[in-house]
């Protein structure tokens, strides 16, 4: 699939779309095409699936606290790259963090730094200037 430049940024509740719109900003900054979408792993994992499998996204930014399980769900499910968001809802988001940096191997997800939304935005922007070089 042709790299389009465009970025998916995957929440698990409206909660965290503060987050998301922090990272939205950065991407809206560099002319970058992304869409805020909330589908819980938990919750939704059917419609999620769905998501990604029909998405047109080059790379997935998702956001996630206490299990974190929606950037390891996404990135099981795709090829395309993963950047995870661990969010500090309880026990200062290190529960979050652990859980998304301790994924088995063959399933990366990059990992940013707790709330850290704007380096999730400026990973993406860094990965899509690689399909850019051609």
């Amino acid at each position: 699939m042709p790299c389009r430049g465009k970025v998916s940024i995957v929440i698990g509740s409206e909660r965290d779309r503060p987050h998301a719109e922090r990272a939205a900003a950065v991407l809206r900054e560099h002319g970058v095409e992304h869409e805020i979408v909330v589908l819980s792993a938990h919750r939704n994992p059917r419609e999620l699936e769905k998501y990604i499998e029909t998405s047109d996204a080059d790379v997935f930014i998702a956001m996630a606290g206490l299990a974190a399980h929606l950037p390891g769900f996404i990135a099981s499910r795709t090829q395309r790259p993963v950047i995870g968001v661990p969010l500090n809802v309880a026990l200062g988001g290190l529960d979050a963090l652990l859980s998304i940096v301790q994924m088995p191997r063959g399933v990366p997800v990059a990992t940013m730094g707790i709330d850290n939304a704007e380096n999730a935005a400026h990973m993406a922007i860094r990965i899509l200037r690689l399909c850019r070089q051609d």
